[in-house]
């Protein structure tokens, strides 16, 4: 669960976007956001689990050797040097232009968007739905976040272009979080190992994180 909770919401590619979009201090809030909501969630289901629930979480027939398991089943050394091998080099080469399309693909339109929301979206809109540090700004973005959020690398710079126009801190955190948590690959992932009662638990802790 503190996997779960936690790696959608940082990352190293993640932390240099925030920084360049966000700046420092918010790049360095979200990672203490990501372990604070990861150990929250780690800790519930501990004592959860202590207490008799979620005794036999995953799916069946999910689980086949445990984590790592093919390293226990076939034991291989690391070999980090993949330049040698022309085979790797190809295939190192195939992974960068493949992660590069995906990355400029959401980047180009994520900017596009903000563009067009900070021409058309008036300031005082944002302001009024989220625009102060109260708690009711942090929960509409949390609710506005979920459905909302489509990519991280694309919700970046829709939510720069947000606290431009006046959005709060709090609130385009929680709008990060929340919606980085419970984004449909992350959270299909999720639904498809647990059983229903988890995945309910994950985006209950994802929600009150």
């Amino acid at each position: 669960m503190v996997f779960w909770l936690a790696s959608p919401v940082m990352d190293p590619s993640m932390f240099l976007l925030i920084l360049g979009v966000l700046g420092l201090s918010f790049a360095v809030g979200k990672i203490f956001a990501a372990m604070g909501i990861g150990l929250l969630g780690g800790y519930v289901i501990h004592l959860l689990q202590r207490s008799g629930v979620f005794a036999d979480p995953l799916r069946p027939d999910v689980g086949d050797g445990g984590c790592a398991g093919n390293q226990i089943r076939q034991p291989n050394q690391v070999v980090w040097k993949f330049w040698p091998h022309p085979e790797r080099r190809s295939r190192f080469l195939k992974e960068s232009y493949k992660n590069g399309l995906f990355l400029g693909k959401w980047l180009l339109l994520a900017f596009l968007l903000e563009s067009l929301m900070l021409a058309y979206i008036p300031a005082d809109m944002v302001v009024d739905l989220v625009g102060t540090d109260s708690w009711l700004s942090q929960a509409s973005a949390t609710l506005i976040g979920v459905p909302a959020y489509l990519n991280g690398y694309a919700a970046l710079p829709l939510v720069g272009g947000l606290v431009q126009q006046g959005m709060a801190p709090g609130a385009a955190m929680a709008f990060l979080v929340a919606g980085g948590i419970t984004s449909i690959p992350a959270a299909i992932a999720v639904f498809a190992l647990a059983r229903l009662p988890v995945f309910l638990a994950y985006v209950a802790l994802a929600l009150s994180g």
